[in-house]
């Protein structure tokens, strides 16, 4: 089956869970800014949670699906609609053939996630699908969607072809077909304007001021327009170093919060490089992630700080989550 790319949006592209174990070859890991919703989107069109989506950014694309297919939208709410139809989110969608999906104004969040049963016929590159913009690597062509590209998908499975003939069996006259159930989308990510994201200290917490540490602690911090999928550069109160020291580069992971000579800390995010030189201040915690991919510029960030013991508990919770949601879609598919 063949999609074709109307009009391309802001910024529009193939992301899988991240190109891992060649990070020591200074590849790095990129992949999908909110995993939870990718890994969502996925199990609700019967894919494995690790196969590759389209993650849509602000302004959608427009969407030409030449055969029914079988999808979800998950993540940031960006008003999708097929004919002039809203498009629920977090649920199974049968798309008639020749529809045309459009993403409209922003509502929350500012991310979606786009899945198709069988999932996209892109090939891996160091083991992934996922495009990391600035190497030209992987992905459709290794870039960012545009106006009259064709992505294949992969044929559809047994698993995913029963709900696809159980939502076909309910055919209507309206451009697309949906189920009454969804999955709470609150159980696994927040969409608000105020965000509370938690971190557990870094190596070198300890070396910021005192006041420094107060502020991080109390301090409002919003995002800049200077951010991207690298990292989100924050402004709000200065963090200073005690003293200047000599750092040797570091390995850096995803959410890991540097602190830059201008004060201002930097939240290293999916496309982050693999070591960093700055000063290592804080961890944002796994679950938080999401929470922090779906902010927009301007938003707020407050700080609290969390045990590693009770970060690994939210963790777990999370997990088994997930787990209990695939019980119940292979249910609904069965």
């Amino acid at each position: 089956m063949t999609i074709t790319v109307v009009s391309s949006g802001m910024l529009s592209s193939i992301q899988d869970l991240g190109r891992n174990g060649f990070q020591k070859h200074g590849v790095i890991v990129s992949g999908a800014m909110d995993t939870y919703s990718l890994r969502i989107a996925n199990l609700i069109v019967g894919n494995k949670e690790g196969e590759a989506g389209l993650e849509i950014t602000l302004l959608g694309p427009a969407l030409t699906f030449e055969k029914d297919a079988l999808i979800a939208i998950t993540g940031g709410n960006l008003s999708p609609e097929i004919e002039g139809k809203q498009v629920p989110l977090w649920r199974p969608v049968l798309v008639k053939k020749g529809s045309v999906l459009r993403f409209g104004k922003i509502k929350s969040g500012c991310r979606a996630y786009l899945t198709i049963a069988g999932g996209f016929a892109i090939p891996k590159v160091m083991n992934s699908k996922s495009t990391y913009l600035r190497a030209g690597l992987g992905g459709y062509h290794g870039r960012a969607l545009k106006a009259g590209d064709k992505i294949e998908t992969n044929s559809i499975s047994d698993y995913s072809l029963n709900l696809y003939n159980k939502l076909k069996k309910k055919d209507t006259d309206q451009p697309f077909i949906t189920t009454r159930w969804f999955v709470d989308f609150n159980k696994f990510i927040t969409l608000s304007n105020e965000h509370t994201i938690r971190f557990i200290t870094g190596s070198h917490f300890s070396m910021c001021s005192t006041n420094s540490q107060k502020n991080f602690y109390a301090g409002k911090f919003t995002v800049t327009p200077q951010s991207d999928r690298m990292g989100y550069r924050l402004s709000g109160p200065e963090i200073k170093l005690d003293e200047k020291f000599e750092l040797l580069s570091e390995a850096v992971t995803v959410g890991t919060i540097q602190l830059p000579p201008d004060g201002h800390p930097i939240i290293l995010l999916a496309d982050r490089q693999t070591t960093g030189g700055y000063p290592k201040i804080a961890q944002v915690i796994s679950v938080d992630l999401s929470l922090v991919a779906q902010m927009k510029i301007g938003e707020e960030i407050y700080f609290q700080e969390i045990s590693l013991e009770g970060a690994e508990a939210l963790f777990i919770e999370r997990e088994q989550r997930i787990r209990e949601l695939e019980k119940f879609l292979k249910l609904k598919m069965n």
